[in-house]
């Protein structure tokens, strides 16, 4: 398989890496080859903690994973978590569990054992709790809190990330590991990681394409609006990294000067 190295532009702006591709297929090898690498690096023996996303270009990867990656990925050492969730039933439509499973979980050779989700159906502050401490029981925890091997992170044309949204500013401060939140707009009640777990990952990969989302990317890595008005803009992991993974058209506004 062509190193995806050759197609795409790579750039380092101050605490950002930043993975420019020209097609959602590139983007999709691109973070399955940045997947691998990284489970590579763990101990033999140990699982690997990877944190799904709902939304449009998750789904196209995990389409792309289950296409092209069945074999070549140990799914067996991968242990499968969830940012957020909406309060639904796994069945419903909008659940991200249930994109997650069709797209991907139910088409790889990953044990059932090693899915954790989120269960919208139940009532929230109570589920918040309960994920903290499946969490907590399942992730190597450093300084008393769990460090994900890789969060997955998607990018609202607001701003927000995972289901923190402007205006909730109760999560950024939150010392809770999954609070509950709601959409501004919907008034759908979510869970949703909080900053300091997402601030406690050995990586975080956004993964935004489409034009609409161009303004937005530059906003946010080149600082250019207050960081408590855009949630994605206080993913600062400590001691980790944050990657993104752009097409063309999201990664349009960006001054390319930054490399």
């Amino acid at each position: 398989m062509t190193n995806i190295i050759s197609q795409l532009t790579y750039l380092l702006f101050m605490d950002h890496v930043i993975k420019i591709f020209k097609s959602i297929d590139d983007l999709s090898l691109g973070f399955a080859e940045q997947l691998i690498e990284s489970i590579k690096g763990k101990n033999s023996d140990s699982y690997f903690s990877l944190v799904l996303s709902g939304g449009s270009t998750p789904k196209a990867v995990f389409r792309y994973l289950a296409a092209n990656f069945t074999d070549s990925i140990p799914w067996g050492k991968i242990l499968i978590f969830w940012g957020d969730e909406r309060c639904v039933e796994p069945e419903n439509e909008e659940s991200n569990f249930r994109m997650a499973n069709e797209s991907l979980l139910e088409l790889v050779p990953i044990p059932r054992k090693n899915i954790f989700r989120i269960m919208g159906e139940n009532e929230p502050s109570n589920e918040s709790d309960r994920y903290s401490e499946i969490v907590k029981q399942h992730v190597r925890s450093i300084e008393g809190i769990p460090q994900f091997d890789l969060i997955m992170l998607g990018l609202g044309d607001d701003g927000h990330t995972a289901s923190i949204f402007p205006g909730n500013q109760n999560l950024f401060k939150s010392n809770k590991l999954f609070e509950v939140g709601e959409n501004p707009y919907s008034h759908q009640k979510r869970i949703t990681a909080t900053f300091k777990l997402i601030n406690h990952a050995s990586a975080v990969a956004f993964l935004v394409t489409g034009k609409s989302k161009a303004e937005m990317v530059s906003s946010i890595i080149e600082r250019k609006i207050e960081r408590e008005e855009l949630p994605a803009s206080m993913v600062q992991p400590i001691g980790g990294e944050v990657i993104w993974f752009l097409d063309d058209l999201a990664a349009e506004e960006l001054d390319s000067s930054v490399s």
